[in-house]
């Protein structure tokens, strides 16, 4: 039946040619912009998914500037920590000199003296964009990450470097917890006499006939039958003399009666001692096997924990000298602190020297060999400012043999805190060069991968288009044929 009021042809055409315009202009939209969803109306989920991708793409480009800022600022406390470590090298060599007594110490001083000022102006210039990574002792996090977990939510991730001190600041002795049971002093004065020990021969009337073996120090004395005559007296009296025959540096024997006295002055070192008569040990008595150094000992404790901020003081002669400790240190870096800061205090005929001792504790070894007793008392708190990593430095002085002497221990301890510095600078940079290249990659599979899910097929969009053109020409066509059947009504009127 046909119709003049009802067209289905043209109605059927114009729906199929709206759907292909619709099409056309989708496909349009697709290459001008380049996206295949380019909105949320075009796929929600997919569009939702990549714009938060793209919140973390931008989210890692900031991150990829605060690595490339905390690279370049640990970079500049590596170079400064080895710049250090190399003038502090050249101390050593100037130290090192020193220790000849036909030299001109006092132009080797001013030398050092100009090292060392040139060590604090590196590291006061250690800087970048005013972050200085020498200085201080708090650490510093650089933003290295964003974490996100499977609900959404979005954690933070920060590379921690830790700072390292390369002041030579004393540090400030704190008013917290009483910390002095953690160090044991051996004695409230330090003097110059020796220690004893005693070798006590039995009363025989006649030792011509029998054979002495005395060791003193290592060096041993060995009689034959008939080397000795008379009784255990005169015996002790020749064992004395042989035994001060033969020099023995700090060693000096006297004789009374039967009983021989050893008396040993070295200030850290022991002195062993043995005797036997006839092959055996029964007929001498030895008050002990060992004549203990003469130096007084504070020795740390093995058990307790070294916290940051923990000062500890000893005092010599009235003086007091004192070490607070950074982070990370042990008993050992408080122990060759308080030698750094005697030692500066070139107090006359006081040498100090750090050791472990069997029980695996870190002992602080003083002695005087002045002719007046040295007051000894020993101090300890929490909550300090801690001392710089290159405490001790200003104290060096070679001027003196003590000094020259006392520097060469000190100046060793200076450059392993150094070196140390510069190792941990360097594996920080590391991980931050490593942490860099990530966060790089990935930003690059991220954005490849919002191109996965938005992006328009150029290849395909170009097919289509071409395609819908067509149909869009035929639609055209279509609809105007369709249009054309009421018209064909009019010649049944004719």
């Amino acid at each position: 039946m046909s119709s003049i009021l009802t067209n289905n042809s043209a109605m059927v055409a114009l729906q199929t040619l709206k759907g292909i315009n619709a099409s056309l202009a989708k496909t349009q939209a697709e290459i001008s912009t380049g996206k295949s969803v380019a909105s949320a109306k075009d796929n929600a989920a997919v569009w939702a998914i990549s714009k938060v991708m793209e919140s973390d793409v931008n989210g890692f480009k900031a991150i990829s500037e605060s690595l490339g800022l905390g690279e370049s600022t640990v970079a500049v406390a590596r170079q400064a920590s080895e710049t250090v470590s190399d003038l502090l090298t050249d101390i050593k060599g100037k130290i090192v000199a020193a220790q000849e007594s036909n030299v001109d110490r006092s132009k080797i001083q001013t030398d050092i003296d100009a090292l060392r000022d040139q060590i604090n102006s590196v590291v006061g210039a250690a800087q970048f964009n005013g972050l200085n990574l020498v200085t201080g002792t708090d650490d510093v996090d650089v933003l290295s990450s964003l974490d996100r977990a499977n609900d959404g939510t979005v954690n933070a991730s920060n590379i921690t470097v830790t700072r390292q001190d390369l002041t030579s600041a004393t540090g400030v002795l704190g008013t917290g917890t009483d910390l002095s049971a953690n160090a044991t002093l051996s004695d409230t004065a330090a003097t110059n006499a020796g220690n004893t020990q005693t070798i006590t021969l039995a009363a025989d009337a006649d030792v011509s006939t029998d054979t002495f073996e005395i060791t003193v120090g290592g060096a041993t004395l060995s009689f034959a039958a008939g080397d000795l005559t008379g009784d255990q007296d005169a015996a002790a009296t020749a064992i004395t003399s042989a035994i001060n025959a033969l020099g023995l540096v700090g060693v000096t024997a006297s004789a009374a009666t039967n009983v021989i006295t050893l008396t040993s002055t070295r200030a850290f070192e022991d002195v062993s001692i043995s005797g036997t008569k006839n092959g055996g040990a029964a007929d001498i008595t030895l008050s002990d096997t060992t004549i203990a150094e003469r130096s007084e000992t504070l020795t740390f404790s093995g058990a307790a924990a070294v916290n940051e901020g923990d000062g500890y003081q000893v005092t010599v002669g009235g003086t007091a000298f004192t070490y607070v400790a950074g982070k990370g240190e042990s008993f050992e870096d408080v122990a060759r602190g308080l030698k750094a800061a005697v030692d500066g205090g070139a107090i006359s005929d006081v040498t100090t020297q750090v050791t472990q001792n069997d029980a695996g504790q870190w002992v602080l070894k003083i002695d005087n060999d002045g002719a007046s007793s040295v007051s000894l008392a020993r101090a300890g708190a929490a909550d300090g400012e801690a001392s710089g990593g290159l405490f001790g430095l200003g104290g060096i002085d070679v001027t003196t043999d003590a000094g020259a002497e006392a520097a060469l221990g000190n100046i060793e301890t200076l450059i392993d805190n150094a070196i140390s510095a510069a190792a941990e600078f360097g594996s920080a940079q590391g991980r931050i060069e490593t942490q860099s290249d990530f966060i790089g990659k990935l930003t690059d599979a991220l954005k490849s991968g919002i191109g996965s899910l938005v992006d328009a097929d150029m290849e395909e969009a170009s097919a289509r288009l071409q395609a819908l053109q067509v149909q869009q020409q035929l639609g055209t066509q279509a609809l105007s044929i369709a249009n054309q059947s009421p018209q064909n009504i009019l010649s049944l009127f004719r």
